[in-house]
Parts: structure tokens; sequence; C-alpha cells
């Protein structure tokens, strides 16, 4: 069975250069997405409570967007995104999240999302 693509929205109060690395540098990924996060090339491993799962960087454009593709994921459509979206009038900046996930798990998908970006945003001071 195929995964269902969502995507998220977040009014974020930063800068999109400032937001940008948060989600393509290991080191701040580290910071709120995962207890720590190394990278070789565009194959990044993400560690949680001594867990590792490992993602390839597929699209990396600076202040801009980065997606990855979890390794393990046998959906070959899936993936997941982080992009910054500008409003061109007011210049608020969101952040987009696209991920993918089963119908019965789409509720905790979300959840898991807001409350990852609710940490970015402490972490950030946004």
């Amino acid at each position: 069975m195929s995964k269902i693509k969502f995507e998220l929205e977040f009014p974020i109060h930063a800068s999109p250069t400032m937001l940008y690395q948060y989600f393509s540098s290991p080191s701040a990924l580290g910071e709120w997405f995962a207890d720590n996060v190394n990278s070789r090339g565009p194959m990044y491993t993400f560690i949680w409570d001594g867990a590792e799962e490992q993602a390839k960087r597929l699209v990396d454009k600076t202040d801009e967007r980065t997606r990855y593709k979890w390794i393990e994921d046998e959906d070959p459509d899936s993936y997941f995104e982080f992009k910054i979206q500008i409003d061109a009038i007011t210049k608020d900046v969101s952040l987009i999240v696209t991920d993918f996930a089963d119908e019965d798990e789409m509720d905790e998908a979300k959840l898991l999302w807001e409350n990852q970006i609710g940490d970015l945003k402490s972490t950030i001071g946004a």
C-alpha cells in the first residue's frame, strides 16, 4: 500500500537563511530533530535513543528547501521535505513540511511534526 502525501505549514519568525541551517546542517538538525545527526556526503544518519535511521539528501537549495528520503522506506515515491515560503506581500516566513504516512498513521505523523517544529521554534527562539 502506498503512503499518502501531506503538507503542514508553520509560521516561523526567523530569517530564511537562519531557518535553512536548521534543516540542512547535521549539527543543527541534532539540536531539534534528533539526538544526534552525522553526514557523509548526501547520506545522513539520524540517531534517537541509540537507534539509527539513514536518509539520503535528494534536494538541497540554499535558503529554500531540503528533501530527504529514508533509506529503509520501501515506498519509492515518499520523502520528507522542509521548504521555506515567504509571503510576497507581508514577507512573513513559513516552513512547509511535506511527508508521507499510511492512512491509519496520518494523525500520529502530523502530531509528531507539530511537536518537532515546536522544538525547532524553541531552539531558535521563534
